[in-house]
């Protein structure tokens, strides 16, 4: 939300509001695995303005007994209690890993995991830092919340089209990481947002899946009695996605 226009923004909203009223009547349980903003901070008294209708519904499913996990993205890092309190969702910081009927499934935002990007994995623990988000919220609002959209403006324009492309499993970083993790202890399934590419790659025994984004591919993923798919929300109804597929 917030990306690439205020306007843009408003219409990706209503379709996931739409997405989120269709699947409300089977959900069990919601996870929003990071990035769903494009910025957000919260100062002590003060949340980013907009999105209103994606909360409503938020709060709406979280009041009918859904229960909503939101974990935090590198693009919304600095959410702190609000989505907790006033939305009764349940804050993930790093990963979350569940046993549901027998199968594990490992879940994370997923950046800083595997192995590279080392410029970003410092700037990640200087944003983490709580004195660097104190010094940060001494700034006001009207200036703090400009200056991050505009640097978080800068970093789209930097990455460009890398999103878009995919040079085989092995260059996948997230790929890397459930091969490494796997050889810790057993894990079904690996769920990750982050990467913004959808994909379904086999790991060994285990399989990844990148959930995309809503952008340009408006992909999920479903797990039902045991079985984990990407799926596609097309103009009103769900449909199977046919992805970048890898064994």
């Amino acid at each position: 939300m917030g990306a690439p226009s205020m306007e843009a923004s408003r219409e990706r909203e209503q379709q996931i509001v739409d997405w989120l009223d269709h699947i409300s009547k089977d959900a069990q349980c919601i996870f929003l695995v990071g990035d769903i903003f494009d910025f957000w901070f919260e100062y002590k008294q003060v949340v980013p303005k907009g999105f209103i209708r994606l909360q409503g519904k938020i709060a709406t499913l979280s009041d009918s007994g859904i229960d909503i996990y939101f974990f935090l993205g590198n693009h919304d890092m600095w959410m702190k209690n609000y989505f907790a309190e006033e939305l009764g969702v349940t804050m993930i910081h790093n990963e979350l890993e569940l046993d549901i009927d027998g199968k594990i499934l490992f879940v994370a935002h997923g950046d800083g995991l595997g192995p590279g990007d080392r410029g970003y994995k410092f700037v990640k623990k200087v944003f983490r830092n709580k004195f660097c988000q104190f010094l940060f919220s001494c700034l006001h609002p009207r200036i703090g919340l400009s200056l991050a959209q505009y640097f978080s403006n800068k970093s789209r324009i930097h990455t460009g089209t890398k999103d878009d492309n995919y040079d085989g499993k092995e260059s996948e970083w997230l790929y890397q990481f459930s091969k490494e993790r796997l050889k810790a202890s057993p894990v079904d399934y690996f769920i990750f947002g982050h990467r913004h590419l959808p994909m379904d790659i086999q790991v060994s025994t285990a399989r990844y899946i990148n959930l995309g984004e809503w952008m340009n591919y408006a992909t999920f993923a479903t797990y039902d009695e045991g079985k984990l798919d990407l799926k596609v929300w097309s103009g009103g109804s769900i449909e199977e996605f046919k992805g970048i597929q890898e064994s």
